[in-house]
């Protein structure tokens, strides 16, 4: 196993308010309003570097920060919400890395970029946007009532973090199991989502490397254990 390009960590929190989860939408409301324009401006400056890669086969430096910055912001915002429910600590509001902050997310500048991906990245990563998707509740069902329709998503995450907050309330804990798992979700999204952007070349794994850490890589030349 080899050091990944995109590296996602999260402190665990062991302490979490028994309620606060309840209104974190609402105080989350300024950072969602600023997301829908940075989302806009990533999607500008992901197809200006698509552009750039295809001719040059370099990722423009500052459109690299620019993006990287719009994810760590948002995965600081999903962590703190409801994409993890990891932490009570409100998130700043920057496109940096804030070192002391529990979410946190590294991608490796690449030197280069074959020239080919911007034409196939988005094509090569269906299969991880179906997983993806049925894990987070991108797919749905849809009811009728009374004429009306209603669509409810489903998905591992919105299950989960259901099950969590109902144990925050009534016992003050979030499961650590069910923490490692979402927490390996999340990871596989940014892992995409930074290919798709072109981040990186690397190709995603399909693998749910859970908890708050990347698994470790292995020395050179050493093997696994047996089972391991």
């Amino acid at each position: 196993m080899s050091r990944s390009a995109v590296r996602v960590h999260a402190q665990h929190t062991e302490h979490l308010s028994r309620w606060l989860w309840l209104v974190k939408w609402l105080l989350l409301v300024p950072h969602y309003v600023i997301l829908v324009f940075l989302g806009i401006a990533f999607v500008v400056t992901v197809l200006a570097s698509y552009v750039m890669v295809l001719f040059t086969g370099r990722y423009p430096p500052g459109l690299f920060e620019f993006n990287l910055g719009v994810m760590r912001w948002g995965w600081r915002v999903n962590y703190y919400g409801y994409q993890a429910l990891g932490t009570d600590r409100y998130p700043p509001f920057t496109l940096a890395d804030v070192e002391d902050y529990p979410a946190r997310l590294h991608v490796d500048y690449p030197e280069r970029v074959p020239n080919w991906l911007p034409l196939v990245a988005w094509l090569l990563a269906v299969p991880h946007f179906v997983i993806v998707g049925a894990l987070t509740g991108a797919a749905g069902w849809q009811s009728r009532d009374g004429g009306a329709e209603a669509a409810t998503p489903l998905g591992v995450v919105g299950v989960g973090l259901l099950i969590a907050g109902i144990s925050l309330v009534f016992t003050g804990t979030y499961p650590r199991g069910l923490y490692d798992l979402v927490l390996g979700i999340a990871r596989w999204s940014l892992r995409v989502v930074a290919y798709v952007a072109l981040l990186t070349g690397d190709y995603p794994p399909f693998r749910l490397d859970q908890g708050d850490d990347e698994p470790v890589p292995l020395a050179d030349g050493v093997n696994p254990a047996p089972g391991g």
